[in-house]
């Protein structure tokens, strides 16, 4: 596109992809590939665990179904995209489909964050508080969080949206990007953006900050409950329910971090584009495996899923078994 143009006549991206790596683009396609099915897989495997076994009806696991599923929309409207782009080389994307790709990416981004906060403070009361656990987390109040936390994630991203819309390009069209990232968008803008980078600095201060403060200040409480327990046994126990989350907080944290909480001249499109690979593509695929390698509820739960189908397969194993042998008695 040439010359000044305001957002409202742009009918057209052009994601970029990886195009530094020409030779590797069916590799990282098969790569992509299997990092989204286990990231489908795993995720729907928590939901429907979380659905289906009656013992872990419990907030923990709500919330942990809750991350599941944006970790699925995360991918879902990003990685989709990257795979059409290694296999078939079709870079465009509509200016709404952009924003929508957008949109939705920062919904579920902004409520995993918000998320993961809940989730430290529900750790924090079941280590630190486990007799009034029940009162404290009851149903109403999980809802309300929980419903709490879509409503922030929607009004979020459409202030995001509604900032970019009064923006104006020029020049090219290309993001170069592995997705519609704000950070590439931002960099095409011939206008002024400081009024954005204000709002997320002040987004940043307001929400992302008080979030991460309590977050270690409740592992600051819970690492002190867990040292005076005198027992080891009791020790593990306790740390076990928290260390999967605390493992995640810290992945997500630090990724997050890194790429967006920097001014925006000094951000490198490269560095972003390797750091969304981390939160948008290996974070989503370890959760499930954080959560069901360090997580006895959960192991039980699959083992008491698996278990009929193993049975199943056993008896069969046995019948197929049983009908050769008497094939061959029948022959002799």
């Amino acid at each position: 596109m040439h010359g000044r143009e305001n957002l409202t006549t742009v009918t057209e991206f052009i994601i970029l992809g990886f195009p530094e790596y020409p030779e590797l683009q069916i590799p990282l396609f098969l790569l992509f590939l299997l990092i989204y099915l286990i990231i489908l897989m795993g995720n729907l495997t928590i939901i429907a665990l979380t659905c289906l076994v009656p013992r872990l009806h419990t907030p923990m696991y709500l919330f942990l179904c809750n991350l599941s599923f944006m970790n699925i929309t995360s991918t879902s409207v990003t990685l989709p995209k990257l795979l059409d782009i290694f296999l078939t080389k079709r870079q465009r994307i509509s200016a709404g489909g952009c924003f929508a790709q957008l949109y939705f990416f920062i919904v579920s981004e902004s409520e995993e964050y918000l998320l993961l906060t809940v989730m430290a403070y529900d750790r924090y009361v079941a280590v630190c508080h486990p007799l009034h656990y029940a009162v404290i987390m009851n149903q109403r109040l999980c809802v309300l969080m929980t419903a709490g936390l879509w409503i922030f994630g929607i009004l979020y991203g459409a202030a995001y949206i509604a900032f970019l819309l009064c923006f104006s390009y020029c020049g090219s069209n290309e993001i170069d990007h592995s997705f519609c990232d704000l950070s590439a968008l931002l960099k095409l803008s011939c206008t002024s953006t400081f009024p954005l980078e204000c709002f997320i600095y002040i987004m940043g201060t307001f929400a992302a900050l008080p979030c991460i403060i309590s977050t270690l200040v409740s592992y600051v409480y819970i690492i002190s409950a867990i040292l005076r327990i005198r027992y080891t046994q009791g020790r593990r126990k306790a740390f076990s329910t928290c260390s999967s989350h605390l493992t995640v907080v810290i992945l997500y944290y630090g990724t997050m971090l890194c790429s967006y909480m920097r001014p925006t001249s000094t951000q490198s499109l490269t560095q972003n584009k390797h750091f969304a690979v981390l939160y948008n593509g290996f974070i989503p695929m370890f959760n499930p495996l954080i959560y069901s390698l360090k997580n006895q509820e959960v192991k039980k739960a699959l083992s008491k899923l698996a278990a009929p189908i193993l049975m199943c397969r056993d008896q069969k194993n046995v019948f197929s078994s049983c009908d050769c042998k008497t094939s061959y008695l029948r022959k002799r």
